[in-house]
């Protein structure tokens, strides 16, 4: 069985050592999403001082997270998003270890957050991933998410990501 919680600052090298495995799968597979900057244990500690990061544990051992928040970053506020710019959360870093990938762990995340945006009476869910990870991508669209504009990030790759938006309300 899964367990989600918050994740704690302890938990920060486990996390750490998920995003290494999830970057270096993915570049085995030529897909150029994270590297070794990004993310970074800045960036998770930073989730986790805001309460932001959650954890999935199987059998006690961490194996997956996501980062779930209110905040919207500059990089998507040209984006034409479905909704009005109030009371929708953005995902960010979700990642599941790549001996646990194939095994559901990503969907009870992916269900988690959208169970946090429901009773939190959330307008929508908002996020983005790779446009090359054709993997990702049939993931979200098979959960109903509504692909929109693109945006770059340029010490990540020259290629888009896709942003995409899910109404909860």
């Amino acid at each position: 069985m899964v367990k989600i919680s918050l994740a704690k600052i302890e938990d920060l090298d486990r996390i750490k050592e998920i995003a290494e495995a999830c970057a270096s799968s993915m570049i085995g597979k030529n897909i150029f999403q994270w590297n070794e900057s990004y993310p970074s244990k800045k960036v998770f500690s930073k989730d986790i001082e805001n309460n932001n990061l959650y954890v999935s544990k199987h059998r006690g051992q961490i194996v997956g997270c996501i980062m779930i928040c209110t905040y919207m970053d500059d990089v998507y506020k040209e984006v034409k998003w479905i909704t009005k710019n109030e009371k929708n959360i953005y995902l960010h870093r979700l990642a599941v270890h790549p001996d646990f990938q194939g095994k559901g762990i990503g969907r009870l995340l992916m269900d988690f957050a959208e169970e946090y945006a429901k009773k939190n009476q959330f307008k929508s869910v908002r996020l983005d991933t790779f446009s090359k990870n054709k993997r990702n991508n049939k993931f979200y669209r098979t959960r109903k998410y509504i692909q929109l504009d693109n945006v770059f990030f340029p010490n990540q790759s020259e290629h888009p990501f896709h942003c995409y938006e899910k109404i909860i309300i």
